[in-house]
Formats: C-alpha cells, structure tokens, sequence
C-alpha cells in the first residue's frame, strides 16, 4: 500500500512537474538542533517541497534534531541515512536505499539488514530507492566504497538505473556528491537514465545555482536536491536566493504538465 509521502510525491509530480527538496544534515559537530530546525522552516518558506535529513557522516543519534525539524515544518520530512545511525522513528517517512554501485555489499544490502526490524517495528514509510554515485562522489562515494560513474558514460548509468526498475526500485538517485563542482550530475546521464526507465529520477550533489537545477529539470529529472547550498545561502539571505531558484524550478517542472 503506497503511503502519504509516496502519494504526495507522486500528486506533486503530476500537478507540478518537479519537485525541490532541501537536504539537512543535523550532525552535531556542524548544526545544532536549534539551526536544524531553522533552516528547515526557511526552506519551507522558500517553497522547498520537503526536508531531506541525512548524511554520509551521521554522529549519534538524530531523534532530537528530527523531532524538532517536524515540529518547524508541515512539510514531509523523509530519512536520507547514511547507515544505520540516520534512522529515527520520528521522521514521516524513510528513503530505503540501496548503493547499487557499491563495492562493498554492506552498502548495497548489509546496513539495510541491520536496520530493517527497527525500521518495520517502528512503522516508518519506506520508499525504496536505488542510489547510484556518479564522479566525483566526494564523501558520500568514499565512505560508501562506490566505484563512481564517470561523467561521459551515460550508458553505464542506464545500465543500473534500469536494473533498478526491474528490481522494484520505485526511485533513483543520482548523486554527483555534496558540495560537488561542475553544476550537478551532467544533463547528458539524467537525459538518458529518464528515456529510457520509468521510476522517477532524484538528483543531487553540486547543483548549487539556478542554472544547474533547471537544466536538471529540463533532463528529465523529477526530483532536484539542494543540501550544501541550502545549509550555505539561507543563513545569509533568509531564503530570498533558495526561493529564486525553486520558482525557477517550478517554472521549468510545469512545461511537463
């Protein structure tokens, strides 16, 4: 049974074209829980679709700072983990993700593992999402052994993300890694996985201006996330530029609909 996050994903492709969502990693060496939930209700007011809580290095637990981003936001907070310690019961729902371009099989299935009676027990919408880590993967491909795609190989890409589909995969993630340079996962890669596979496409890592996100759009991608330019710009500016770019976004999206 599809749950309200999935339905609401998929309404808001449909009526809209594309989605935004803004990515927080509440790490306590970086964010307090305070500037968490901060930055999630500027996001919000910026028209970000929903708060994405996560990272590749999560150190203890996260309950705390989940608990007080659902309590700034009405939006859907969803888990983006980055192992088992990103888990928290209190967020609306769970990217259950698998690294399909892992050389480790802990990342590709044994996490998942470890963390699925707690998930199931504790109720948490899971969205099954196949990650692919495309070059250069940054921290996200170092600390999950990815064997990264390079930037002129679509058809690699393609290869999995159609794997992906045909595995039950309801998404795909392609991920050029936080703070990434060159504008995101090339336009070419996105163009060609949404061609051809019919689950919708997530990207993210180095779209860190308007530019980047509609050429995204534009790809075919359905889902674009910002996480190092949001923790970035909206300290400094409120939003005004987060809101720029996800009007921008919308724009785009509704020449879909």
């Amino acid at each position: 049974m599809d749950g309200r996050v999935w339905r609401y994903i998929l309404e808001k492709r449909e009526s809209e074209g594309a989605l935004h969502f803004s990515l927080l990693d509440p790490d306590p060496l970086q964010m307090t829980t305070e500037e968490a939930a901060r930055l999630a209700a500027l996001a919000e007011k910026a028209g970000t679709d929903a708060i994405m809580i996560g990272g590749s290095t999560i150190f203890g637990l996260i309950d705390e700072s989940v608990k007080a981003i659902n309590d700034a936001v009405d939006i859907p907070t969803i888990l983006f983990p980055g192992n088992i310690t990103g888990v928290s019961e209190y967020a609306d729902a769970m990217f259950f993700m698998s690294l399909l371009n892992s050389t480790n099989p802990y990342w590709i299935v044994g996490a998942q593992s470890l963390a699925a009676a707690r998930v199931k027990m504790a109720g948490i919408e899971t969205i099954p999402m196949a990650y692919l880590m495309i070059a250069p993967g940054k921290t996200a491909a170092w600390v999950g052994d990815a064997k990264p795609f390079p930037r002129d190989k679509p058809r690699l890409v393609l290869m999995y993300a159609l794997a992906a589909e045909l595995m039950g995969f309801r998404l795909v993630y392609l991920e050029a890694g936080s703070g990434a340079e060159g504008g995101g996962v090339p336009p070419e890669i996105i163009s060609t996985v949404a061609k051809y596979a019919e689950i919708p496409i997530i990207t993210g890592g180095g779209f860190n201006d308007e530019k980047s996100v509609v050429r995204a759009v534009d790809a075919g991608a359905s889902i674009v996330v910002q996480g190092t330019f949001v923790e970035r710009s909206l300290p400094e500016d409120g939003g005004e530029a987060l809101s720029r770019i996800v009007r921008a976004l919308k724009k785009a999206g509704a020449k879909r609909v």
